[in-house]
């Protein structure tokens, strides 16, 4: 293989191993955003205090 064709190959390597790691990182950050999104949510609900505080059992 000559040194051209080499030198094009590696570099086309280099371009697509860039694009999956961009790719990646935008799938992790999206991934902590939905998680962030979750755990707010969580936070702000409404929880009523006397929920599950008595039982009512009939044998």
């Amino acid at each position: 293989m000559d040194i051209a064709a080499l030198s094009a190959a590696m570099s086309e390597y280099s371009v697509k191993q860039s694009a999956g790691i961009a790719i990646t990182k935008m799938a992790m950050n999206a991934s902590e955003q939905n998680a962030v999104n979750v755990t707010d949510m969580i936070n702000s609900m409404a929880v009523d205090p006397n929920l599950g505080s008595k039982l009512d059992v009939k044998a």
